[in-house]
């Protein structure tokens, strides 16, 4: 809920202020350059000292600090003064922005990691399932919220309602049990740098282990899906409120369709990939992202609000389908193939990749957006996730035996509240 209310807030504020399509499409990839880089590094991190927990709570609280600047600055301006310095109003907050995700990827590659070992070998799929619906409904209440809180808070609130929802968020997972092994013995501060190293950059010879059942190309192929996906979603506030003409608080209700449905959606593929196998999710889930920005490229035709409102909701509900597929077969397919002392670095890989989608994608969607127009920068898009699916077709071998190499008793591997 935090990263949807900062994300889709700051883009409305600086398309407000004046701020290019290119300027607006930044926002998104600021997010994603920090993703690529530490996504991997708290997961080394988590994976080496085995402590998941300690990095999880750490890292979240640090992201709530790195909020706070952010109400500092307040309004989004033509030039603010930084150090003695006129700087563009537009690119304090996207640099801050930034700041933030370094922290606040942490969480994601630990947990699912943690939520993977709970369901088991064969259980992973609907485990990994829930936790990704209870994520969904965070970002489905962030969207509908930030829609309502913009038009009734200064920039400066609406950034300490961020920080509080994040610090909620940084508290909670004081609670989690994290049932994945911990060394026996503690490393040294050099020992955990040198490993951390040695997985980011792995030599040559040890990378055996990214060629298993092609999950190299799994890497690929989700990042040129997230081009397509994070490069048109970077976009969005502005283009619904824009080209399509709807209110902020009608944008929030759109943009909510999504994680809304991913609710189910995510829990619907959990047991599809338990049972019908990861590859074939994966594919789907990739070519539906390219159809997603095929359709949403189609909402300003209409001439009826009604009618437009429909393709955009459609439109919403193919993403939402697309990605829960893609998400819960990528995530067990790696649960599968990967060594259960590298699983936290393989999750973390996967922000990476999606990093590289949303460093790349954004800035190019952003400038054919600027040169031509929203929809043909969307359509033209379209290709880079026709091309992924293509790939992970033809690159990717389903797993003949999934891992069973994994802690978490029996009993969990369907909770309750499934």
């Amino acid at each position: 809920m935090t990263a949807i209310l900062m994300g889709t807030g700051m883009a409305v504020l600086v398309g407000d202020a004046g701020g290019s399509a290119f300027a607006v499409s930044m926002v998104l990839t600021a997010y994603m350059v920090g993703m690529t880089v530490f996504a991997p590094v708290w997961g080394a991190i988590a994976d080496v000292t085995g402590r998941r927990r300690a990095v999880v709570v750490a890292t979240g609280l640090l992201a709530t600090l790195a909020v706070l600047p952010l109400a500092a600055v307040g309004e989004v301006g033509p030039s603010v003064s930084v150090a003695g310095l006129t700087v563009d109003g537009v690119w304090v907050p996207i640099g801050l922005r930034g700041l933030y995700a370094v922290f606040a990827v942490g969480f994601i590659p630990v947990m699912l990691s943690i939520v993977s070992a709970r369901g088991g070998a064969e259980g992973r799929g609907r485990s990994l399932g829930f936790f990704n619906s209870a994520r969904a409904v965070g970002f489905s209440g962030g969207q509908i919220a930030v829609g309502t809180l913009l038009g009734l808070l200064v920039p400066s609130s609406l950034y300490l309602v961020i920080a509080g929802v994040s610090l909620v968020s940084a508290v909670t997972t004081v609670l989690v049990v994290d049932p994945t092994p911990t060394p026996d013995e503690q490393p040294t501060a050099g020992d955990v740098v040198r490993e951390v190293r040695q997985r980011l950059l792995p030599a040559v010879g040890e990378r055996e282990h990214l060629r298993t059942n092609g999950l190299r190309w799994l890497y690929v192929a989700l990042a040129l899906r997230n081009m397509t996906v994070l490069g048109v979603m970077s976009l969005m506030p502005v283009y619904l409120t824009g080209p399509v003409g709807v209110t902020t608080a009608v944008m929030g209700v759109l943009l909510a369709i999504n994680p809304t449905t991913q609710v189910l959606f995510m829990y619907l593929f959990g047991r599809v990939a338990d049972r019908a196998g990861r590859t074939p999710l994966i594919v789907v889930g990739v070519a539906g992202s390219g159809v997603f920005a095929l359709v949403i490229a189609l909402v300003p035709l209409p001439g009826n609000t009604l009618v437009k409102l429909v393709v955009a909701g459609a439109a919403f509900v193919t993403i939402a389908a697309a990605f829960s597929a893609m998400t819960t077969g990528a995530l067990a397919f790696i649960g599968d193939v990967a060594p259960p002392e590298r699983e936290s670095e393989l999750m973390g890989l996967r922000s990476t990749a999606k990093g590289v989608g949303g460093i790349l994608g954004p800035p190019l969607v952003g400038t054919l957006a600027t040169a031509t127009s929203m929809q043909v920068a969307f359509a033209a898009g379209s290709v880079l996730a026709l091309g992924g699916a293509g790939l992970a077709a033809v690159g990717l071998t389903e797993p003949d035996e999934r891992s069973t190499d994994r802690p978490g008793p029996a009993a969990e591997t369907e909770p309750a509240t499934d």
